[in-house]
């Protein structure tokens, strides 16, 4: 009876101090990458439908079209995978998809020269799905960097980490942060001219 008693209050104590959490927060760290790369592979479907009806309106913005596809391109080959992720891929993926991002900004401003653009039904609709869209990544990665934050606190402080070094050993997961380029765009005042 006393071993029983024994068994049941270390195990209560080995899961106090983490031997379910980390399990349970890599695999919130894992679903919440996930979240991020589907949203992201959601506004990549709905960039043909935009560049195709865009064309039809502004066949001449050759080079901005063209842009946006190439973009496109690369972000959707551009994988992470959550078990493999390290810094540095991570970061290559927030590159690709801030380009894409960056060229969508382009092509919806080109919107403004066209009216007859602005006024189709399909455009607005893609724009709004667009918009909805880029919201939900937002969420999304919100939601990673709480769970890696939390994920992280349990691998780096006692008395967790402790049971990390001693029967896991999970690293830090890297943290989502803007890119450079990002960075630089942030940074940069805007210009307002009357």
């Amino acid at each position: 009876m006393k071993s029983i008693l024994l068994l049941i209050t270390a195990t209560m104590v080995l899961s106090s101090c983490g031997m379910q959490s980390l399990p349970q927060g890599k695999n919130e760290v894992e679903a919440s990458l996930a979240e991020i790369t589907n949203q992201y592979k959601r506004r990549a479907d709905l960039i043909p439908n935009l560049v195709s009806t865009v064309k039809g309106y502004a066949s001449h913005e050759k080079d901005t079209l063209q842009g946006v596809v190439e973009a496109r391109a690369k972000a959707t080959q551009l994988t992470v995978d959550a078990s493999s992720l390290t810094p540095e891929k991570l970061q290559n993926f927030r590159k690709v998809q801030g380009d894409l991002s960056m060229a969508l900004g382009k092509l919806m401003s080109i919107a403004e020269n066209y009216p007859n653009l602005k006024a189709d039904t399909q455009f607005r609709d893609l724009q709004a799905q667009l918009e909805g869209t880029e919201n939900r990544i937002t969420v999304a990665r919100n939601r990673y960097i709480e769970t890696v934050k939390n994920f992280n606190n349990l691998v780096t402080v006692p008395p967790t980490s402790w049971f990390n070094s001693m029967f896991f050993h999970h690293d830090k997961v890297p943290q989502w942060d803007v890119t450079p380029d990002e960075k630089a765009q942030v940074e940069k005042a805007p210009e307002v001219k009357f």
